[in-house]
């Protein structure tokens, strides 16, 4: 296996530059990160199918990661419920170290084999599930090791890691190898390869709810009405639908509790 995600970085002296080299660097290195997620879209796509096929049939979508990686599948995953308005429990992301892990270090969590098993275990995860793992450099014992115990237990599985051939793609039925190259501070995988599994996530999870029937045209029909900017939205988006004016919009909006309800009441 390469281990692309600790390559020496193509830049020296980094303590040298000014702050405008250091940015223009980083930026320049940040740009190969969208090509490097398009070359793996026909990866994506059918990682993508079945979990639509899962979760239309009741089935949850799960994500495990240590580190970087598991903070970024929490995050993906705590924003469906205010975004497309779907149950807490439709997504959930799980990080070794628990949810300690998202704010500090925890020791060794990563390198504990069978912690992952047992965390997804807390939620009866069974075969009408899907598990994704999460690891830029697909060497996680705490990612692999769930991802296999999974399988034993005939749950659809995927991978997302930012090093080809990694041992996380083989124990995964629908990898995605999102190769990034050599980070700008070697090693620290926070970077191209945090940007380009934010990316995946992003476009895995939007993708499936839109499927799911949770977007409307192009609009967040089911968002949680949770501050007064969303509010705000979502009057805007009934009243682009119906021809009301703001404060007719507005009560029909919070009368029935989400622009998708609205719209439906108002042409009933």
């Amino acid at each position: 296996m390469e281990k692309i995600t600790e390559s020496p970085s193509l830049y020296r002296h980094l303590e040298l530059k000014s702050t405008l080299e250091l940015l223009s660097d980083i930026n320049a290195e940040d740009q190969k990160v969208a090509e490097a997620v398009h070359r793996t879209i026909g990866q994506i796509a059918p990682l993508i199918d079945v979990i639509y096929e899962k979760m239309k049939n009741g089935g949850r979508l799960f994500y495990i990661g240590a580190g970087t990686s598991g903070r970024l599948g929490v995050l993906d995953a705590s924003e469906c419920p205010p975004t497309f308005g779907v149950p807490g429990d439709w997504v959930i992301g799980l990080i070794a170290g628990g949810d300690r892990a998202l704010r500090l270090p925890v020791e060794n969590a990563e390198d504990n084999p069978d912690q992952a098993w047992k965390d997804l275990q807390e939620y009866s995860i069974d075969e009408n599930d899907v598990l994704i793992g999460i690891a830029a450099s697909g060497t996680t014992p705490y990612v692999i090791n769930g991802l296999q115990a999974a399988n034993k237990n005939g749950i659809i599985t995927g991978s997302i890691t930012c090093n080809p051939g990694a041992p996380i793609s083989a124990a995964s039925k629908f990898p995605v190898e999102v190769v990034v190259g050599p980070e700008y501070v070697t090693g620290s995988t926070r970077m191209k390869s945090g940007t380009a599994q934010k990316l995946v996530l992003n476009m895995i999870s939007t993708s499936v709810m839109i499927k799911l029937g949770r977007v409307r045209d192009n609009r967040m029909v089911d968002m949680q009405l949770s501050n007064d900017k969303l509010v705000d939205r979502g009057v805007k988006m009934v009243m682009d639908k119906t021809g009301l004016d703001y404060d007719s919009a507005k009560t029909l909006l919070l009368k029935n509790g989400s622009v998708r309800k609205a719209i439906d009441a108002f042409f009933l």
